[in-house]
């Protein structure tokens, strides 16, 4: 067993599974050199009750053991199910609406008149750290409200993109329960959903059509990008990064903004001078100088 003094149990579970201290800060650096996710101490008891049922799975003894099969796995598959387990994925419609306030009312607008200019109908969204889907349904349903008998004219694509496969995957079939679309206004959800069945709700085919969700590291060198995007929803991701690491991503998410494009964060996220060279527009929104 890696040394250690100080030991946590798993309550309700096998308490001989224990966490050392050494086993800590091992998963916690190769989580953050993989992921970029920053665990403090206090977040000894969330690993050891989200990893414990894997390593059982596993057939192993300790989370040493653990440490070294994820390391060994050549197809990455543990490490993917690693980040399966420590990634907090907590989201709803419409979660933070001052931002889709802006969409219509500042940022489509200014996006239409541009377009104007270019004589070019295109608009591209990247939801960097999508989760369950339900940020870029709701970029959808604003962008199809908004444009109306026009969204056919626009060439709409949005990337959505999380560490998880299997919130991916959950937010390929677009089905939320009951609870999941309260914040959908009921005009909208009658337009853009169809019930399933008395406790399912299923986006519909013209709100999924412009969606593309792919698995994507945030912390990997290259994004394959082609070309640049109007607007990057990365809200409630970088609460979990150090300094250093939010730098770097905020300088990659500026080489891929277009002039005039925004970019979006969390509420909880102050940028501060960390912020590439964003201009600063109102809370929890930056914006990439030049014309759209």
């Amino acid at each position: 067993m890696l040394k250690g003094v100080h030991f946590l149990d798993i309550q309700g579970q096998n308490l001989s599974l224990r966490l050392t201290n050494e086993e800590f800060h091992l998963l916690r650096d190769l989580i953050h050199r993989q992921y970029g996710i920053s665990l403090s101490e206090q977040k000894r008891a969330l690993m050891l009750g989200r990893l414990s049922q894997v390593v059982q799975q596993l057939g192993l003894s300790n989370f040493g053991q653990y440490y070294q099969h994820v390391l060994r796995d050549p197809t990455d598959e543990s490490l993917t199910t690693l980040a399966n387990c420590i990634s907090t994925n907590h989201t709803f419609f419409y979660r933070e609406p001052q931002h889709y306030d802006f969409l219509r009312q500042v940022a489509l607008p200014n996006l239409q008149k541009a377009a104007q200019i270019r004589s070019e109908k295109k608009l591209r969204i990247w939801c960097a750290g999508c989760s369950s889907g339900e940020e870029p349904y709701t970029l959808s349903i604003v962008l199809h409200d908004f444009f109306r008998e026009q969204a056919k004219e626009w060439d709409i694509g949005i990337l959505a993109t999380d560490i998880s496969n299997q919130v991916l995957q959950a937010a390929r079939t677009g089905c939320y329960a009951e609870e999941n679309v309260a914040n959908v206004p009921a005009e909208l959800r009658s337009t853009f959903f169809q019930r399933v069945d008395e406790s399912c709700w299923q986006v519909k085919a013209q709100v999924r059509e412009p969606i593309l969700f792919r698995r994507l590291n945030l912390m990997q060198e290259h994004f394959p990008f082609r070309g640049k995007l109007d607007f990057i929803f990365c809200r409630n991701v970088m609460i979990y990064f150090d300094s250093l690491t939010k730098g770097i991503l905020l300088d990659k998410f500026f080489r891929f903004t277009r002039p005039g494009g925004y970019l979006f964060v969390g509420h909880s996220e102050a940028l501060g001078h960390n912020r590439a060279s964003y201009q600063y527009v109102q809370p929890a929104i930056y914006r990439k100088e030049g014309a759209a």
